[in-house]
């Protein structure tokens, strides 16, 4: 492609709606043109990077035995009704987008795709012998992002490949698992990426297992903590660590004590002159479960740890039966307003104890009229320890659980896992963090949407059993821009060789000069006929424009017909390492190919 005659305008400033270096960078470079609030369209660069990507990623599921295929984007409200993540996913988490056709049927623009396969199967999968199976798309997803930022990486709509599997057992679907872990691996190896695969919360999407495949960037939305013997990597959300030992305490009888303006665990520990590891502190929570009924729910959790809201959602949804619901629409820490609707009193807050009575929370058919109370592990082991005494003002020392507390019931792991903890495989290994982009997600769903949705098979012995089922997810337009927030410098994109638009832009300072245009013609020519994928810059303009241009968009190698063309020779510059060399016009072809094939991996 000649650059003369390609849609190509590059911005010389940063563009203000821009936040990190990638969105930057492909706005600046003519890859990507803002439509709308998340909305972008894919330029010819851009396209071409993404055709990229997506080949990779159908090389790498096809070779696993999965079959592409590609499913309906409009999705009636029915099926996710049957499989109970309607409400989730336009109420609590509103990250769908629904409409009412001109028959008043509910539809959604597809975020995700599980309904749609489970009915599939349902209605086409009969026996054991049509299993295992595993079929794939790559397309359009749509999310309604509270917002939308970054570019490409959390947008309104977006690309993706997402697939699904179907089994008999757990084995099956396992074994499947492991070849999905190898496929993304693979993806992203082949793609010039440095990733690292994490343990994961499944959240909405449900099941046991997960893992995400995360592209380790300083700009990352997600945290990783992971250990250098390699053998232990999870999303911060997921991590579970041993925290630092508690301080013994050096309170020996429980007694009430006067604590005034000690509402914060740093005040009154200043003021007991103990440590935050002898503090059981109590952290109040308000959910709204699925069915309108709102739950208060005390966590009693050790004074040096924080809560891990994530894994405290789990837990909550786990116990929505309890309270005749399915799952979690909210989950918030109640400020003066929200006390208002259910508090029959003003709560003793910073000094609220794990028995605070019930009857603070007044008569209300919407709010179940006890606390929730749980107790985190690291609360559970501590012994004579400090804790509010549910008067302002005042706290307890020397408490104990069985003695001035019941024992408590309900024991979780829901403390956040965090730099410098010891690592629970080898405590000899300390958790360390990075920043990562998520990028795919693999998921062990079990028989979740198949029992709710009725999608069964028969058994060998004639018995009807429900399907068991995989989910696997790549982001295809995400990977692309994370891609370019991995690897950058301060004059542009530094493309990997294996997924950038063209390997190659052959470069004429001078396009008045007839033997630099001729010499670049042949090369362009060549290189083309040799399948080096190569763009011929021949505007007219300053070569110092088309220098910077070339650095901007990252092609992985750039060959100028300059003034090393009276010896016989081109310039060749290598975008990555910033290398420059004259080589003999003869030998660029041979030279660029055998560049590309070592870059690549063939």
């Amino acid at each position: 492609m000649r650059l003369s005659q390609m849609l190509f305008v590059t911005l010389r400033d940063d563009p203000a709606d821009a936040e990190i270096p990638s969105h930057k960078l492909l706005l600046r470079a003519g890859y990507i043109r803002r439509i709308g609030s998340g909305v972008y369209a894919y330029l010819p660069l851009m396209w071409r990077v993404l055709q990229k990507v997506s080949q990779i990623v159908r090389e790498e599921m096809n070779a696993t035995g999965a079959q592409e295929c590609l499913l309906p984007q409009l999705q009636p409200a029915e099926l996710w009704k049957e499989s109970g993540r309607w409400d989730t996913y336009t109420k609590a988490e509103g990250i769908m987008f629904s409409l009412i056709d001109r028959r008043e049927q509910q539809l959604g623009l597809g975020p995700t795709h599980e309904e749609i396969i489970t009915t599939i199967a349902r209605d086409m999968i009969r026996s054991y012998r049509q299993l295992p199976l595993h079929l794939y798309q790559i397309q359009t997803k749509f999310r309604d992002e509270i917002r939308p930022r970054f570019g490409l990486m959390r947008g309104r709509e977006f690309i993706m490949k997402d697939g699904y599997s179907f089994h008999v057992d757990e084995d099956s679907l396992k074994a499947t698992y492991q070849d999905m872990y190898k496929a993304y691996s693979n993806m992203l190896r082949r793609s010039g990426l440095a990733f690292r695969a994490v343990e994961a919360d499944s959240g909405a999407i449900g099941g046991s297992g997960s893992t995400e495949f995360m592209v380790l960037a300083d700009a990352g939305e997600d945290e990783v903590l992971y250990t250098e013997d390699g053998k232990y990597a999870a999303n911060v959300e997921k991590a579970v660590s041993l925290p630092a030992d508690a301080v013994a305490s050096a309170f020996t009888t429980y007694e009430k004590r006067e604590t005034p303006g000690t509402e914060t665990i740093e005040t009154v520990c200043k003021l007991l002159n103990c440590s935050p590891t002898q503090v059981v502190k109590n952290v109040l929570y308000q959910t709204v479960y699925d069915n309108g009924k709102t739950v208060l729910v005390l966590i009693s959790i050790r004074g040096d740890q924080e809560v891990n809201e994530v894994k405290l959602q789990n837990e909550l949804t786990k116990l929505a039966a309890n309270y005749g619901a399915k799952t979690i629409i909210a989950l918030t820490v109640p400020n003066a307003e929200a006390q208002q609707t259910w508090a029959a009193k003003s709560l003793p807050l910073g000094y609220i104890a794990p028995d605070i009575a019930d009857e603070y929370i007044k008569g209300d058919k919407q709010v179940h009229p006890q606390f929730l109370r749980l107790v985190d592990k690291t609360a559970v082991e501590l012994k004579n320890f400090v804790t509010g005494a549910n008067e302002a003002g005042y706290h307890v020392v020397g408490a104990n659980w069985n003695e001035q507390f019941k024992a408590p019931e309900l024991v979780v792991d829901i403390r956040k896992a965090r730099p410098g903890d010891r690592a629970l495989h080898n405590p000899e290994q300390t958790l360390q963090s990075a920043r990562g982009i998520e990028v795919g997600h693999i998921f062990q769903l079990g028989t979740k949407y198949s029992v709710a949705m009725g999608a069964t098979y028969t058994n060998e012995q004639g018995e009807e059993k429900p399907l068991v089922m995989g989910c696997y997810g790549v982001g295809v337009s995400r990977l692309a821009q994370s891609a370019v927030e991995q690897s950058y410098d301060k004059d542009g994109i530094i493309w990997p060789v294996a997924i950038a638009p063209y390997h190659a832009i052959v470069t004429i300072p001078n396009i008045k000069d007839a033997q630099q245009v001729e010499i670049a013609e042949k090369l362009y020519k060549e290189l083309n006929q040799a399948g080096i994928e190569t763009l011929l810059d021949d505007r007219d303009e300053r070569a110092g424009v088309k220098f910077k241009d070339a650095d901007l968009i990252g092609i992985p190698y750039r060959i100028v017909t300059g003034r090393a063309i009276a010896n016989g020779k081109v310039e060749v510059v290598q975008r990555a390492t910033r290398q420059s060399q004259e080589i003999d016009i003869p030998e660029v072809v041979s030279t660029i190919k055998q560049w590309i094939a070592a870059a690549v991996g063939n």
